[in-house]
């Protein structure tokens, strides 16, 4: 990794307080309301092409589930050790059973997930398959979701149940895909908190007045109008902290790092802290979340936040699919990284 010097000096005088950081994230209360989707992957042999339909047969080997969308950003959450409430809706299916125990089996509060009979839950099925000694590849995917939103009278029990919640938690993330929970109901409910981090796919002047946002570069363009390729990054910055009324704005660039902004200060950048080992980007920004919020509760700073959330997407990229990361892990990659610029 090659880092200015400018940032490894502050890297390094900001040890001791990352490591405290990290080792508070277990104090934190956080209300995760999010778009709960299943992310399943179901792998099997190809066998031949059926005589019913050129297509392949595949012979079913496992199938892997697990937390995507919204349910990925609450399960980081908890994963990295803190007290976490999520609200959101499921079908009434087995798709909604299937996140609801993931949720309980690591310590999340589940009272805030409501069944909608209308609606399923939000499931992308990757079918993948392969043949003898070869590598496996996707096929196809399905995906079971409605454009219907809520009903009025389910908005309102959502934005309820969070309006009661908000003086028992320390900060509020809405991780919103655009599957149908975040209507003005609960957008109103959710600002109502002083320390309210949205990561939205688009729609960002909707929650204007929260405290952070952490658009990538495509959501970043489609939220001031205008491509960012040959254009002044600081200037789409200042134009995200008008539109959104935020104190600050965090675009997440990839490779290239993080980028923060505070209305009439410029550009602070964090350089990427993992551009090898990059096997699969799917839920690095619920990760960033997660870890930045979870930073943000334990008293440390945007930068220190949005490092720690830096550092654990590097972590989580490594890995194939939807991926967490833990205290531990962080603590250990944070060493070593300031280690190897000695």
């Amino acid at each position: 990794m090659e880092f200015s010097p400018s940032f490894v000096a502050r890297l390094r005088a900001s040890q001791d307080r990352l490591l405290q950081i990290l080792e508070r994230f277990g104090q934190a209360r956080v209300l995760a309301i999010g778009d709960l989707t299943l992310d399943e992957f179901l792998t099997g042999q190809v066998e031949r092409v059926s005589r019913e339909a050129p297509v392949l047969i595949l012979r079913h080997e496992y199938t892997q589930q697990l937390p995507g969308g919204g349910a990925n950003a609450v399960y980081n959450l908890a994963k990295l050790g803190a007290k976490t409430r999520a609200v959101g809706l499921v079908g009434n299916d087995p798709q909604g059973e299937v996140i609801r125990k993931m949720f309980r089996q690591v310590g999340i509060d589940t009272t805030g997930i409501f069944v909608d009979p209308d609606r399923p839950t939000v499931t992308k099925t990757r079918i993948s398959g392969h043949s003898r000694q070869s590598v496996t590849q996707q096929i196809v995917r399905v995906d079971r979701k409605s454009d219907l939103l809520p009903t009025p009278g389910l908005q309102e029990v959502l934005a309820a149940y969070i309006q009661d919640h908000l003086p028992h938690v320390d900060a509020v993330i809405c991780s919103d895909y655009g599957d149908g929970v975040f209507t003005a109901p609960v957008i109103q409910a959710a600002l109502s908190h002083p320390r309210t981090i949205v990561d939205a796919q688009s729609g960002l002047q909707r929650y204007h007045g929260a405290l952070l946002f952490t658009p990538n570069l495509p959501e970043a363009e489609g939220a001031v109008g205008y491509s960012l390729a040959g254009v002044s990054l600081s200037q789409a910055g200042q134009d995200l902290l008008q539109l959104t009324g935020a104190q600050k704005i965090l675009i997440t660039r990839g490779e290239e790092g993080m980028s923060m902004f505070e209305l009439g200060s410029g550009e602070d950048q964090i350089p990427a802290f993992n551009r090898r080992e990059v096997f699969d980007v799917t839920g690095a920004g619920d990760t960033v979340v997660a870890a930045l919020t979870l930073a943000l509760c334990a008293g440390g700073s945007f930068w220190e936040a949005a490092v720690l959330g830096n550092l654990a997407a590097s972590l989580v990229v490594r890995h194939f699919g939807t991926a967490t990361t833990s205290q531990e892990e962080m603590k250990t990659a944070l060493l070593e990284m300031v280690h190897v610029e000695d």
